[in-house]
Parts: structure tokens; C-alpha cells; sequence
């Protein structure tokens, strides 16, 4: 049951599996109530039904994703007080109440206006409505804020003392605030508008290839490559401040990030494209490199010096060899979306934009890859973050619970069991709903007893009305 792995490994196994699940759908959840609020913001600008059509089919798979983001996320955190209690009594102090402070200010906050936003339409004004989307909107923005925060805090911890074996706050200012938290933010800010941009492009790429080309799916198509258009840059340069900030806070994870070993003191640190760093021999085999650029990125100096893993200690080093491959997995994503905006504007210039069917299969493909760099970017800065649980402050394996691997192995399974029935109906459902595409109703019917035709349901899963065995018939109101 166990494989040969300790209860440690296990618990790590279990708390990475559960919380890549859960982050899908938050940064969904993100991103596209960002574009409910732009969409409902534009038809209240220019009247125009478009906007609110696709405002209907959106909503539904952001009702979808937000239902199990708030599941998946109760599931996880339960495992701070199963596999890791002595991080909770230890650091409690400090990540208790900030993650309360997420729930009291932000998912109220959602909580409060999302029943509005889903299912007020004919029952409350334009602009109450639209006030309802915006509270969502930012809303969400809050919630990743404080989680954002708590988790900032454990790479880059200040403003506490320990006292009778536990962390007590002394600035909350400091703790809320840490060092790494502003360029943290931005990044996952970005990364989820992205992943929602990504998502509505490879959408309306798939109904170009099968051969709609009306409004919606070209309004669709338009505004998400904008969007791309504009944060593939911005994040490029977030990106990079980011990366200066580890280098500052956390430099051994920088080091394991390059495969960097040895501290050049006299030369330029290269810059590995390639190569498979080996934990055992202390080096990065079949490297291929660029001389003196690695220095030139990270200290802005072609000579700059960069401390090599080989000036920590053995068992303070990360993994070098997954958060190598993990880093460039992102960076390579991201150079292919900033191509992908810069070909699409080439093409919308040319007139082609809707056209090129080689272009939308690019698109199309390029669909999965937000919710790709996110997950490479998060395995990035936790496995890089080992072996400390709060960075220089408490190891991993002090944070562990008194289980046995057998007990672990065995919820790991229950969870990866329940996990694939119950979330795969949920992205399957999603899927098919992507599949059926947005529907002309507002814009091409006379509305009839208000501006909406929502039944009015219990629960947020409740604002889609197609039936999962529709086979792209489902209700359309």
C-alpha cells in the first residue's frame, strides 16, 4: 500500500495531489469573474445583447468551477489537522488567522453576491446586478490575496518571535506584507488571467475550426487574445522581479531553479537551457548553456556572482532536478503565449485573424497550457521552498502528524479514488459545456418577462441548465 514510502513522503504526495486539483478552479474562478464583470460592464456601456450572451454561457462553467473550488478546498484543509498538526500548533498562530481573515472578508463577500450574480437577472436592477458581479469579481481577488499572503509568509517569514515553542505575531503588518508577497501576488494575479484568458481563446478556437464564425465566438476569440496580448509581457517582467527576489530570500531554491552548483566567482554564471541536474554527483549532466547570461538575468551583470548548491548544505537543498524542469516548463509556456498574442495581432492586422485555421489549432492547443504553468509554477516554489515547511524556521518533517504511512497510503487512495469520479464528472461536464459553445438569445429573441430566464436553484452548479448526457442539445432557455 505504502510502495516503500515513509509517512512523510506520503502525507507530501497527498497534500501536492489534493492542492494541484484545487488550484485549477480557483484560478478559474478568478480570471473568469474578472470577464463576467468586463462583459456585463461593456452591455451596460453599449446595449449591445452580444455582451450578455456570452455573459449567460460564461457564468455557467465560472458556477461549474467555483462549486469545486470551494469543495476541494475544504478537503485540503483538513489535512493541516490530519497529516500536518505540528505545523498548525507550531505556525497556527500566524496562518490561522490569515486564513480566517479569507473567509471573513473574501468568501463572505462571495458568498453574499454570488446567488445575485448568478440568478438575480429580472429580479434586481441592471446595476445592482452588475454590482453583485463586481463583489464576486473582487471578491475572489481578496480571497487569493490572504492565501497569497499565508503562503508568501512561509517562503519569506518576519514579524514573529517564538515563545514556548510556538510562533508568535509581533507585526502583522510585516507578516501580512513579507518580502515576497507583492511579486507572489502579481504572479498568480496574472497567471489566473491568463488561465481564464487562455481558456475562453481555446474555446472559441475549437467553434472556428468546426466553422462558426459569428459574433460570439469571434468577440470571444478577440478579446481573450487582447488580454494575452497585454499580461504575457507584464508577466514576463513580474516574472523576472520575482526571480530577483528569490535570488535575495531564497537563494538556494534559485540555485536548484538553474541547476547551478558551483559559486562563480571569477566568470559569468551560464544559463542552462538543457540539462538534468544530478542530486547524487552534484552536477547538471548534458548541459547546454549560454555563457555569462544566467549572471546577466539574475544580478543584471554579465560577471555577477551566484551562489552555487554546493554552498548549502546537503540536506538543505531542494530538488534541483524537479524544480529545474518545473521552472522551464513555465518560462517555455509562456514564451509560446506571448507568440501566440503577437501571431494573433500580425493576423488581426492582416485580416486573417478568423481565418487561419493552422492559427486556431495553435490556439486551441495552447488552451490547457495556463492551467500547465501554473501547476509547473506551484511545484516550482514548493518543492524549491524544501525541506522547510516555513523557510529557515521549521522543517518539513517536524511539521508531520503522528501517522503511520499505512494510515496515509490508505486516505491517498480514498482521495485519489473519490477525487477522479467526483471532479472528473465535474471537468467533464465543463468540457461539454466548451464543447456546446455560446448560444445567440438576447441578441436575436425579444426578451420575454425580464431580462433573464434563470430557474431559480439552491446551489451554484444550479446556474447551468444543460443535463450532462445532453449530447450538445441541452436547454438553451
Amino acid at each position: 500500500m505504502t510502495l516503500g514510502l515513509t509517512a512523510l513522503e506520503l502525507a507530501r504526495i497527498q497534500f501536492a495531489f489534493t492542492v494541484s486539483f484545487h488550484i485549477i478552479f480557483p484560478a478559474i474562478s478568478i480570471g473568469l469573474a474578472s470577464f463576467l464583470a468586463v462583459l456585463e460592464w461593456r452591455w451596460l456601456r453599449t446595449n449591445d445583447a452580444i455582451y450578455k450572451d456570452l455573459f449567460k454561457y460564461w457564468v455557467k462553467i465560472f458556477a461549474v468551477a467555483f462549486g469545486m473550488g470551494v469543495v476541494s478546498g475544504v478537503v485540503m484543509s483538513y489535512q493541516f489537522g490530519t497529516n500536518w498538526s505540528e505545523f498548525s500548533r507550531f505556525a497556527g498562530g500566524v496562518t490561522g488567522p490569515l486564513l480566517t481573515y479569507e473567509v471573513l472578508s473574501a468568501f463572505f463577500l462571495e458568498a453574499g453576491f454570488l446567488g445575485i450574480m448568478l440568478f438575480g437577472w429580472g429580479r434586481v436592477g441592471k446595476k445592482a446586478h452588475f454590482f453583485a458581479t463586481l463583489m464576486v469579481a473582487i471578491g475572489t481577488c481578496i480571497s487569493m490575496f490572504w492565501i497569497l499572503s499565508s503562503n508568501s509568509w512561509m517562503q519569506t517569514p518576519q514579524g514573529f518571535s517564538i515563545e514556548n515553542g510556538i510562533i508568535v505575531p509581533q507585526d502583522w503588518f510585516a507578516i501580512v506584507f513579507n518580502p515576497s508577497f507583492p511579486y507572489r501576488l502579481a504572479h498568480m494575479a496574472i497567471a489566473a488571467f491568463m488561465v481564464a484568458a487562455l481558456l475562453v481563446a481555446g474555446t472559441a478556437a475549437w467553434h472556428l475550426i468546426k466553422g462558426r464564425r459569428d459574433e460570439l465566438i469571434k468577440k470571444s476569440f478577440s478579446m481573450a487574445l487582447w488580454l494575452i496580448l497585454i499580461l504575457a509581457p507584464v508577466q514576463i517582467f513580474v516574472g523576472d522581479a520575482h526571480g530577483l527576489n528569490t535570488l535575495e530570500h531564497q537563494p538556494a531554491k534559485l540555485a536548484a531553479m538553474e541547476g547551478h552548483w558551483e559559486t562563480n566567482h571569477n566568470e559569468g554564471m551560464p544559463l542552462y537551457l538543457f540539462g538534468i541536474p544530478d542530486m547524487q554527483e552534484e552536477r547538471t549532466k548534458y548541459a547546454v548553456s549560454i555563457p555569462n547570461l544566467g549572471s546577466l538575468i539574475l544580478t543584471h551583470s554579465k560577471d555577477g556572482s551566484v551562489k552555487g548548491l554546493k554552498d548549502f548544505a546537503p540536506e538543505d537543498r531542494p530538488n534541483s532536478t524537479v524544480v529545474f524542469w518545473s521552472f522551464r516548463i513555465m518560462v517555455g509556456l509562456g514564451m509560446l503565449m506571448l507568440l501566440l498574442a503577437l501571431t494573433g495581432l500580425w493576423l488581426r492586422k492582416t485580416g486573417k485573424l478568423y481565418e487561419s485555421k493552422w492559427f486556431h489549432r495553435f490556439a486551441l492547443v495552447m488552451g490547457p497550457s495556463g492551467f500547465i504553468a501554473l501547476l509547473a509554477g506551484w511545484f516550482t516554489t514548493e518543492v524549491g521552498r524544501q525541506p522547510w515547511v516555513v523557510y529557515g524556521v521549521m522543517r518539513t518533517k517536524d511539521a508531520l502528524s503522528p501517522v503511520s504511512a499505512e494510515q496515509v497510503g490508505l486516505t491517498l487512495i480514498i482521495f485519489v479514488l473519490v477525487y477522479c469520479i467526483v471532479f472528473g464528472i465535474g471537468i467533464y461536464y465543463m468540457l461539454k459545456l466548451i464543447n456546446k459553445g455560446p448560444e445567440f438569445i438576447y441578441s436575436q429573441v425579444n426578451e420575454v418577462g425580464g431580462v433573464g430566464h434563470f430557474k431559480t436553484p439552491m446551489r451554484p452548479l444550479s446556474a447551468t441548465d444543460e443535463h450532462i448526457d445532453d449530447q450538445g442539445q441541452g436547454a438553451s432557455s
